[in-house]
């Protein structure tokens, strides 16, 4: 059994790893932690800008590969069985792709918890992995909402 847990180091991700690490210990399934980046602007065409804009986003997508190693590291350390995905590409898109490729039972996604306007102007990433995903989702709320 495996758990695909997507996680965007905001604050609601502590919340989604112990909702996945639980899930884990309770069905002995392996975790499988993901994050996914934007794609890389040179790679869709557009013009990156000066070489600082190229810099920056390099350090960034390292920043990103250092917090997924570090808690791939702790769940590793606390007993589970688990391995970091890091992906590049439109989210949704990638966590559906990575739950049918993977064959998951369950993808655990955290709530930032925006209102209707925002998800009318802006979209939402949990809702569109509920709409695709080929398993159930297990979504967790932002701290002070639910328990």
């Amino acid at each position: 059994m495996q758990l695909l847990t997507l996680v965007d180091f905001s604050e609601t991700t502590p919340r989604v790893l112990d909702t996945a690490s639980e899930l884990a210990e309770a069905l002995s399934a392996k975790l499988l932690v993901m994050h996914a980046v934007a794609p890389d602007p040179e790679f869709v065409g557009f013009d990156v800008g000066p070489a600082s804009m190229q810099q920056n986003a390099h350090r960034d997508l390292s920043w990103e590969e250092s917090q997924l190693k570090q808690i791939v590291d702790d769940l590793a350390a606390a007993g589970h069985d688990v391995a970091p995905l890091l992906v590049q590409g439109p989210i949704v898109e990638k966590v559906v792709a990575e739950a049918k490729h993977l064959r998951v039972d369950y993808i655990v996604i955290g709530s930032h918890g925006h209102g209707a306007l925002y998800h009318m102007l802006m979209g939402s990433i949990t809702q569109g992995v509920l709409r695709e995903a080929p398993c159930p989702v297990v979504v967790v709320p932002p701290p002070g909402r639910g328990a």
